[in-house]
This record gives structure tokens, sequence and C-alpha cells, in this order.
């Protein structure tokens, strides 16, 4: 009796063991589930993994690929394989702009086969022919502060949504918003490059923003590395003059039909509060000129003008291949002092790059002054020196309609202190926080030490 009460507790500890072993982490072109690839012949990667049990291996692999349709455009069959990363797609040729689903199972050096495991991979836009937007930029003189251009566009949902896709880029810095939501939580897109060569787009689903009826979409810009300030000296302009959006939305309804949005003649712009945005040289920012809801479908645009649409190339739009920036750790003030020569100076305990946003009680028109260093001086100074040319300073007008929080946009700064000046009242360090702003790598590892 006890042998079989043995026997019986080995095979069950030996059934959950192989129930552990299973494929994880599905990648496409080294991302989880993207919606956005360029690869005509993407490459698909996994992990094995096998719960306490240990001297698991992979023998083979079998792979396969369905449409929307859900017909199979690629199956490899049984593939005798240790082989688990970047597996090449050899299938019929993968269509722009589609959807398509893959499953993975391994064998075991036991024999013993995994359950399926299923992840998704949606193509980009795979040639300019695909891009039916066009470049738009904003019409008459510019200011010789370069305020930013906002762009916007009203559109009517009259079906019901089973998914919607926003693909943007732009020459200088964008930050796009619907129906007066932020349109993803990247930072500084479309990312330094060689704007020359190659730019990255974006792709964010927007499915979730849309609402029935009316809706607006739009953007506005920043100079950024394009044309912005930027390398030795006083370089700018090193790409070009001008700032310009392509931004192109796909909806497709559950019917089946589609709807594309995209930059055009019929665009609207203006200016708004952002008077000037600099990489080094920090921005100016205007609330009382700030255009409330100006992304929203109620939003009155009949004052705002028409755009340009240019003729730039589309060959060179990449999907994009880094991990984006984003917003990561916060940092409280640590404490506010005074300098010897009398200046406001907040610590935040350590350097970082980021932005500082604060809240503010003011009347219209003060003006504060966020000054950026990265160490006090010996005599216990805010010391820029060695920032050389570069201001490091962002400006701030209130609006004076109560409470406002204010952050730059479009700018960033490395810093430990922030220098105040103007700020109305007594300066409450709770009142001040930094963000760090970088790219959104996943760890692999730490130490300590």
């Amino acid at each position: 009796m006890k042998k079989v009460f043995f026997l019986f507790i080995a095979l069950f500890a030996g059934s959950v063991c192989m129930a552990q072993t299973k494929v994880q982490h599905l990648e496409t072109e080294n991302l989880p589930n993207p919606i956005s690839i360029d690869a005509k012949a993407p490459r698909f990667s996994w992990q094995l993994a096998a719960g306490d049990a240990r001297n698991v291996m992979q023998t083979a692999y079998e792979v396969k690929v369905t449409n929307a349709a859900k017909a199979t455009v690629w199956a490899t069959g049984k593939v005798v394989s240790d082989q688990s990363m970047y597996i090449t797609y050899k299938g019929s040729p993968l269509a722009s702009g589609q959807k398509y689903t893959w499953q993975v199972r391994v064998w075991d050096n036991k024999g013993k086969a995994t359950e399926w495991n299923t992840g998704t991979f949606q193509m980009g836009l795979l040639s300019p022919a695909d891009w039916k937007a066009q470049w738009i930029s904003a019409s008459g003189t510019e200011d010789a502060s370069r305020p930013s251009p906002f762009f916007r566009k009203g559109f009517s949902v009259n079906k019901k949504i089973k998914s919607a896709i926003a693909y943007i880029t732009s020459h200088g810095l964008y930050e796009a918003h619907i129906n007066g939501h932020r349109v993803g939580e990247d930072y500084l897109t479309p990312g330094y490059t060689s704007y020359a060569n190659r730019i990255q787009y974006q792709a964010y689903d927007v499915t979730n923003l849309l609402q029935p009826g009316a809706n607006a979409v739009g953007a506005s810009l920043g100079s950024g590395w394009y044309r912005g300030f930027y390398g030795i000296g006083t370089r700018k302009e090193i790409y070009g003059k001008d700032i310009a959006l392509l931004l192109q939305l796909e909806i497709t309804y559950t019917d089946g039909t589609k709807a594309i949005i995209g930059t055009d003649d019929s665009w609207k712009t203006s200016t708004a509060e952002i008077r000037s945005a600099e990489i080094y040289l920090g921005s100016v920012t205007d609330n009382r000129l700030a255009q409330k809801g100006w992304s929203t479908a109620n939003f009155d645009d009949k004052k705002w003008g028409g755009v340009t649409v240019q003729d730039y190339s589309k060959s060179n739009l990449i999907a994009t291949v880094n991990e984006p920036v984003k917003k990561h750790e916060t940092f409280k003030a640590l404490k506010l002092f005074t300098t010897p020569k009398g200046e406001k100076v907040i610590d935040f305990g350590q350097n970082l790059v980021g932005l500082v946003k604060f809240k503010v009680h003011g009347k219209a028109g003060d003006k504060i002054v966020i000054s950026h260093a990265e160490v006090i001086d010996k005599a216990g100074n805010f010391y820029t020196e060695n920032l050389r040319s570069a201001t490091a300073e962002n400006t701030f007008i209130l609006k004076g309609d109560g409470e406002e929080t204010l952050e730059a946009q479009f700018t960033w700064q490395g810093f430990r202190f922030i220098r105040i000046e103007g700020y109305p009242g007594d300066i409450k360090p709770e009142d001040f926080t930094a963000t760090a702003l970088y790219s959104d790598m996943a760890p692999t590892g730490t130490f300590s030490c």
C-alpha cells in the first residue's frame, strides 16, 4: 500500500513539474506585441520556463502565424532546434498596417511538448504610399521667439470602433492630443536622429481616446534637435529651418470599413502659451495665452489660421526601433535655502536629468524664472559657469486665475539645484517636485556596494 501511495506522489510531482514547463516572454523584433514594425521578415523570440524542474532544455519548436482573417500565412511545422531567439519569418508577404497573431510551442529534452503560447504584432506603414497624410506647417511669418505652433482637426465617428492607431512624427518635437487627452506617455518624440537620413515615427493605440460623434485631434511642436540650438557654440537649424507635423489616424470599424484622418490643408493652426522652447536655453510659457480645450471637439477654432502643405520626403520614415523617453522617478525638494548672494535655491538631493513641476498662486503677469545647476560653488552660491552659453532657464508668466501647475515643454535640464526668481509669496518646498526623463529601458540586473 505504501509503494502505491509513494508511486502516486511521484507521478503527481512529475505532472506538476511538467505542467509548469511553458514558453513565455514572446517578442517580435525584441518587442512584446508591437503595434508598428517595418521589418518585412520579422524575427520571433521566446523563453522556456520549467518551474522548479532542472536540466530542462528545448529540443524543437513550432511556430504558426495567422492574419486577421485567421488564415495561416506561415507554419514551420516541428523544427528540431534549440534556437529560441530571432526565428526569422519566411511566410507570405506581410501587409502594411495589418495585425497578425503568432503562436509557438516547444518540445523539451524529455520529448514533452508545451502548450501553445500566443503573441501579436502589427506591421507599420511599409512604403511612402501608405502615408495618406501630408506634411503640414504653420502659415505666415514666424515670430522671432519661435513660439510653438498648435494644429488641430475636428472629425466625426458614426460607427462602432474596433481599433484606432495614430502614426505620428515631426520635424522638431511633437506632443499630440485627442479629445483633450495626451496621446501616449512618450517625451521628446520622434527622438534624436540624423533627420536627413531617417526619421522615426511612433504608433499609438488610441482606441480608448475616441468617442461616438464629434472628435478632435491635434498636436503642438517644438524646435528640438531639428532646428534648435544644439552642439558646440551657437549652432542651430542643423537639419532645417522649418518645423512640421505628419499625423495619420487610422480607424477600423467593427463592420470592417476604415477611415483615415490625416494632416492636410483642412487642418488649422495657431500659437498658444509656449512662446519659445529650446533644449539648451529652456522655455518661456505664458499661461495668459493658453487656449483651453484646444484639442477638444467643441473648441471654437474660427480664429485659427490655415496651414501650409509641404512636399517633404516620406521615404526616410522608419518605425520606432529604440525605447522611447518617458518620465520615471520623482524627487521631492529636500530643502530650501538662501545663498550668500541672497538667492532662493532648492536642493533635490541628487543630480538628475528631467523637469521641475510646481504649484503657485499669483496675479496675471507675474513672472517666475527657474534656473538649473548641478553644483553649488565653494562660497555656497548657485553655479552655472560650466553650462557655458546654455541658460537652462524656464520662464513662466501666470494667468492669475487661481492655483496654476507649471512644467516646461519641449526642453529638459540636468540639475540638482534650482534657483527661483520672481515667485509671488512664500516658497514652499512641498510645492516643487523634479521628475527624471530618460529612455524606457528595462532593468537587466542590480548590484549594491
